[in-house]
């Protein structure tokens, strides 16, 4: 908690972290929220590998802050401003591995980052990775989940095509993920094309850390906002985890979010028998909340 302190209820904002079952592991993910007056900054960040706890948590601390000393961030080229942010928090771990202060080699971490103009009513996105955000949107009383962001996994075909080209490969592990790999070697093994943090992945595999931005004007059937770790998007589709949340009212926003954590929780249990849970964070924003005129 830096600054003043909110209440999250009055904004109608619920989030919970909680650790997964991964024993040799602490929890690699991280989030922030940062309310001014005329616009929020919603993120989540999943780290993997060794010390992707420590790349999750540098990323947390440092990009916010590179985003409020941009000048562009008042001026409203946006897009362009995050497109940069994450390309300098990038060359931050890097200096900080040379460092020494962060091992950053083969740790990195998602990235997804939401801009909420509440004047202009309007949300930029800007994403690395599987973090997704999911819109809610309700009409004639159906709740509908729309996923913001697409996971850049290393077999879509614009990725694949990056990878091949600096001489990475890509290659299916035999069981879930296509995974990316230095041409003679059997390193990084990332099961994503773009993130931050792999150092050795971006020299040498074609992993980038230039997020895919997107923005979108919010109508006034857009109820709810979910940024949440893959932790949750595994057994979860982004329609149901709006239903789920959608059954409380703004001023129990945090009981929503627990709810779907809990949801998810307990989807992993059944389907991996107990052995292994994710890491699960669920970011979630009452739109009506922040509203100017709502």
């Amino acid at each position: 908690q830096m600054g003043d302190a909110i209440d999250p209820v009055s904004c109608g904002l619920g989030y919970t972290c909680r650790k997964g079952l991964k024993p040799e592991s602490p929890n690699q993910d991280s989030w922030f929220v940062l309310k001014m007056e005329a616009v929020s900054i919603y993120a989540v960040f999943d780290g993997h590998g060794q010390k992707g706890h420590d790349v999750s948590n540098f990323v947390k601390e440092n990009l916010p802050k590179l985003i409020i000393k941009d000048s562009r961030f008042r001026s409203g080229d946006t897009a362009a401003m995050l497109n940069e942010v994450f390309k300098r928090t990038q060359s931050l771990i890097g200096a900080a591995d040379r460092m020494k202060k962060l091992s950053a080699q083969m740790s990195g971490t998602t990235a997804t980052v939401c801009l909420h103009d509440h004047v202009n009513n309007k949300i930029t996105l800007a994403h690395v990775a599987d973090s997704t955000a999911v819109l809610g949107r309700s009409k004639n009383g159906a709740n509908e989940g729309i996923a913001l962001t697409r996971d850049h996994k290393p077999n879509l075909k614009d990725e694949r095509a990056r990878i091949e080209q600096a001489g990475g490969r890509v290659v299916f592990d035999g069981y879930a993920n296509h995974r990316v790999y230095a041409k003679h070697a059997r390193y990084p093994g990332l099961n994503m094309s773009r993130c931050l943090g792999d150092l050795m992945g971006h020299t040498d595999c074609g992993v980038s850390c230039e997020p895919e931005v997107s923005e979108r004007e919010l109508k006034p059937e857009d109820t709810h906002l979910l940024l949440c770790s893959d932790g949750v998007w595994e057994f979860i589709a982004p329609t149901e985890a709006v239903a789920t949340i959608a059954q409380f009212p703004a001023a129990k926003a945090m009981h929503a979010a627990e709810r779907l954590a809990k949801e998810a929780w307990d989807r992993w249990i059944k389907e991996e028998g107990g052995a292994v849970v994710d890491d699960i964070t669920v970011l979630l924003v009452y739109l009506a909340a922040g509203r100017k005129d709502g």
